[in-house]
């Protein structure tokens, strides 16, 4: 009963980190773009952006650690941090760890931001935009539900709305003004 409660937790935490990190990808472009409303304020973009960075590397750790600890699948951790290692759907698992070794790379430089500085954080954060599409390439890959309709909508519905959101990017001119400044940090 437990290695099935570990693969629907693995397969849920999965499908899930893929709306997360779609929308991380949308709000980001909309916050290159630095656009707003009346009713939402680029601060706002910003703000919502990072806390949907954070609760999708939540969801995404989750459908690791789930994925690593379940026996079906018999990975180990280092097949878990060392691409195209795992003997279960290597080249499919591989993809997936080296989507999230670039945005564990983008989660480390963003904490460093201040350190590293701007434009070698906006050099690396640029991997965000090749993360995103190797996670969907071993979601569909390696994902156990892929010909569901229920996934087949989801990933449907995040390439669209990636390719939407860069279509309108190539489209509009970024509003004149400065640059989204970051909120600042907790001082907890």
């Amino acid at each position: 009963m437990s290695d099935q409660i570990l693969w629907y937790a693995t397969r849920g935490a999965g499908a899930v980190s893929l709306v997360l990190l779609t929308g991380v990808v949308v709000l980001g472009i909309a916050g290159a773009l630095r656009w707003q409303t009346a009713g939402w304020p680029r601060f706002l973009t910003t703000s919502f952006h990072r806390n949907l960075s954070l609760l999708s590397l939540v969801f995404l750790s989750i459908h690791i650690v789930t994925a690593v600890v379940d026996p079906f699948t018999a990975l180990g951790w280092t097949a878990a941090v060392i691409p195209f290692l795992s003997p279960y759907r290597r080249v499919w698992l591989g993809l997936g760890v080296v989507a999230t070794d670039l945005l564990l790379a983008i989660a480390v430089t963003s904490l460093l931001r201040r350190v590293i500085g701007r434009k070698v954080w906006r050099l690396i954060h640029w991997l965000a935009y090749a993360c995103w599409p190797i996670a969907v390439v071993h979601g569909i890959g390696t994902g156990s539900d892929t010909t569901f309709l229920w996934m087949l909508a989801i990933d449907a519905a995040s390439v669209l709305s990636v390719l939407a959101a860069v279509a309108w990017r190539l489209s509009v001119r970024p509003a004149a003004g400065p640059a989204i400044r970051p909120a600042p940090e907790p001082t907890w």
